[in-house]
């Protein structure tokens, strides 16, 4: 049994690094996307202030700027400067090899140029000869990413472009069998397990920029983005949730609904996981209502804030938008009621202890520990060599910001000199002296990604007792 669980949680783990991957090539480059949107929905001749001459820079930013940049960044996090041009140069071979916008192939090209260029210093890096450091790699960087790109050319560009072509003639399929509804089935559990990044931009977004290429607009952006679901389960927590849960719920809502970041409801869904069913039916009635009004945006929407979705809004598609976010909030709200009312039990009233005492139990199924500042600094560790904290969580962005923001307020109250910042997962660097502090579900690829460090996890990076603990040991 034990052995089993080890395997769903590597299984896990890989599903997650998977797809961080995959996210983590589009998430830096997202305020490019929405430049592009954003000219987009001005300037086209369906736009709000049409200019045939300012329109004129829709079609080689989509074609060139937004995969080159998916590219670069994929052979960054790959192998530095060095793999990202590499990657580059790649990807240049695979977009003029092939006639739609070549994302799916970017996020091809880039890692595989930075993989290359990474086994070529490998290889050959000692025995460079002093003096001639720059010249080789230099050169090197060239003559590689001048082969892949001629391999991309004539044998990827063709490949990719019948495969994205068989994705989008299948998404296809499904809207207009009225089936898209039914991807929130899988969608909404997804995203609570902290895959809702590598969804959404991993793999609805680059279908999302080619449908909305051809129609002005894509409802492929609205099925993760919408915080409609969200909404529903925390205005239900507000009024018959308990506890803290209950007093916590209205600003989670703000922060969910407003600022958009969506994993802020993710812990209320665990505590009761009866609860993923008024997610995936709020995701489900909101899609199906987007599906039957022809609602979409022209860009990705991020993050999932109702004030992104609607500056991605057509001109003419305000209403479709609104109702599906409406329908998706109410019809959540209806089934967490359900769920929250018929909760029969009294031992809630400490939102945190009941979520601590909740991961404890599953560790110990698991025959794990849970690791606290306590735990490391008893053992082998000194809170004294902690010279700055970090935030780690998928994308680097949202709630790990605001965990950071949070602890960084407490250090400073504390008369701390101590820096406090987040960062993406895969932007880590192994070394000692770091404390990093994650969410329980990504805790595993943090350590795998930086050993030397120290760890610790919550449950909620927006209200967790650890903080106050950490500070305590720090100012000891």
């Amino acid at each position: 049994m034990a052995q089993k669980h080890g395997e769903k949680k590597g299984i896990k783990a890989i599903i997650q690094k998977m797809g961080s991957y995959l996210s983590g090539m589009v998430m830096p480059n997202i305020g490019a996307f929405i430049a592009w949107g954003i000219i987009t929905a001005l300037f086209i001749e369906t736009g709000w202030w049409p200019n045939a001459e300012l329109a004129n820079m829709v079609g080689p930013m989509l074609t060139y700027l937004l995969p080159l940049l998916i590219g670069y960044t994929g052979g960054n996090m790959v192998y530095g400067q060095r793999g990202a041009v590499v990657g580059a140069i790649a990807t240049m071979g695979v977009i003029v090899g092939s006639e739609i916008p070549m994302f799916i192939g970017a996020m091809l090209l880039g890692p595989l140029g930075g993989y290359c260029a990474k086994k070529f210093d490998d290889v050959f890096q000692a025995k460079i000869k002093p003096g001639f450091e720059m010249l080789v790699n230099n050169f090197s960087s060239g003559i590689i990413g001048f082969i892949l790109a001629i391999i991309a050319y004539f044998g990827v560009g063709p490949i990719v472009t019948a495969l994205s072509q068989a994705m989008a003639n299948g998404v296809e399929v499904i809207v207009n069998a009225g089936l898209l509804p039914l991807a929130n089935i899988f969608i909404e559990p997804a995203k609570v397990l902290f895959l809702n990044n590598a969804i959404n931009h991993g793999i609805l977004t680059p279908l999302g920029v080619e449908q909305a290429a051809e129609t002005g607009k894509s409802i492929l952006f609205l099925l993760e983005a919408n915080p409609g679901p969200g909404l529903g389960i925390l205005v239900a927590y507000m009024f018959f949730g308990k506890g803290s849960a209950r007093a916590s719920a209205s600003g989670a809502a703000v922060i969910q609904f407003v600022g958009g970041i969506h994993e802020i409801y993710f812990p209320y869904i665990l505590m009761k996981p009866l609860l993923f069913f008024a997610a995936i039916a709020g995701g489900v009635a909101g899609t199906f209502t987007f599906s039957i009004l022809g609602a979409g945006l022209v860009a990705a929407a991020s993050p999932g804030s109702i004030l992104a979705v609607l500056a991605m809004t057509p001109r003419d598609g305000y209403f479709p938008v609104i109702a599906g976010v409406a329908v998706g909030a109410i019809v959540s709200f209806l089934v967490a009621m359900v769920i929250l009312k018929a909760d029969k039990t009294t031992d809630e009233d400490d939102f945190e202890g009941q979520v601590a005492a909740t991961q404890a139990l599953k560790a110990e199924s698991k025959g794990q520990t849970i690791e606290t500042i306590s735990d490391l600094v008893e053992t082998d560790v000194s809170v004294g060599t902690i010279k700055r904290i970090i935030f780690a969580c998928d994308a680097g962005m949202g709630s790990s910001a605001m965990g950071a923001s949070i602890l960084r307020n407490k250090v400073k109250r504390a008369g701390l000199d101590m820096s406090v910042t987040n960062s993406a997962i895969n932007n880590l660097v192994d070394e000692e002296g770091v404390l990093i502090i994650t969410q329980e579900e990504l805790a595993e690829r943090a350590k795998v990604k930086t050993p030397q460090a120290i760890h610790v996890s919550v449950e909620n990076f927006l209200n967790s007792p650890r903080y106050d603990e950490i500070v305590d040991k720090l100012k000891k």
